[in-house]
């Protein structure tokens, strides 16, 4: 009940997005493929960040 009204890091958001991608390319890779490997770019994209973000915070910590 109380981490209803928690903010989630950006770190946290990113990761979900990433695998909602994950799961929308699997899903598109056995009908469309060159929309799988749009999502596959988009997420590896969001992975991309993901490090970034993770770099930043350990460099400042």
């Amino acid at each position: 009940m109380f981490g209803l009204f928690k903010k989630k890091s950006p770190i946290t958001k990113l990761q979900k997005q990433y695998e909602q991608l994950m799961k929308e390319y699997h899903a598109l890779s056995t009908s469309n493929r060159s929309a799988s490997d749009a999502k596959f770019a988009e997420a590896e994209a969001i992975q991309d960040k993901i490090v970034e973000l993770m770099k930043n915070t350990n460099e400042t910590s």
